[in-house]
């Protein structure tokens, strides 16, 4: 059983992966990177995205999963809480020490972030984009696990809703990696890898992940809301807040709120 989880978790985070190595491809299509404008947009969109994707596609699972493997007697807000609360913490605090720890650099910004190390511009800007896909590849591999255990349609829809919402954000991240990297006078085909490996670490998280939990249905509740904790806070500790930077601040509000509308939907209408 948990080859086929591995499968289905590497189809998924395989597909996201190719979203955003195809979006680092426009480098050879685009000469000018991305205006302050579209680069709100896109950021507001993939925090709308990943807020939604936390709710439908991992937090409410974990507490389904959890309240049907309670023993019976046991409270709900026990059942249910334990696991969804701890997991969740676990999450935001595994991001919130790689954040910590990793030596990256954001678009736009001259102050690295992370311990002191003596890494080239270009590899810590694609160090801080892999670690918004760390969670994402977590999420995916985690959800295309639970879809190839549960014989209902249903989980697998949800599970290819999710890969759709992430790609569909992963795409303009690519690109906004290897075009900026392109005005500052990188190479084509260096901007180009650089862009594709931010994406790379998705399916290798995804995979990990799925490895964790194993054949051990108890611990994905847990695991999910892990994913969930780290998606939201790179979502608030970056996304939302780079989002809403200068002028027209409900640009990026109301783009985050078509990422949150359209994740949404794709649930709905899939799930």
């Amino acid at each position: 059983m948990l080859q086929k989880e591995l499968l289905y978790a590497a189809l998924g985070t395989g597909f996201t992966c190719l979203a955003t190595v195809l979006g680092a491809a426009m480098v050879f299509f685009f000469k000018k990177e991305m205006g302050a404008l579209t680069q709100k947009l896109f950021l507001g969109f993939a925090a709308g995205v990943m807020v939604a994707a936390s709710v439908w596609s991992l937090l409410i699972p974990a507490m389904e999963m959890a309240e049907e493997q309670a023993a019976p007697g046991t409270p709900r807000a026990l059942a249910v809480g334990v696991p969804v609360f701890v997991g969740f913490a676990a999450g935001v605090a595994f991001l919130l020490l790689l954040d910590r720890l990793m030596p990256h650099l954001h678009m736009g910004s001259d102050e690295p972030e992370g311990l002191p190390a003596r890494l080239k511009r270009t590899t810590m800007i694609v160090l801080a984009v892999t670690l918004h896909n760390i969670p994402e590849g977590m999420a995916v591999g985690l959800t295309f696990s639970v879809a190839a255990a549960d014989p209902s349609q249903g989980a697998l829809a949800g599970a290819v809703a999710l890969a759709l919402g992430m790609a569909l954000q992963n795409f303009p991240e690519g690109a906004a990696v290897s075009l900026p990297l392109k005005a500052q006078g990188v190479g084509n085909g260096k901007a180009f890898v650089c862009g594709a490996l931010s994406g790379v670490v998705e399916p290798v998280f995804g995979l990990l992940i799925v490895l964790a939990a194993g054949q051990s249905v108890t611990v994905m509740p847990w695991l999910l809301a892990f994913a969930a904790g780290a998606m939201l806070y790179v979502v608030v500790e970056e996304l939302i807040p780079e989002a809403r930077l200068g002028e027209h601040s409900n640009t990026g509000t109301l783009s985050v709120l078509t990422g949150f509308l359209v994740m949404m939907m794709l649930d709905v209408f899939l799930g």
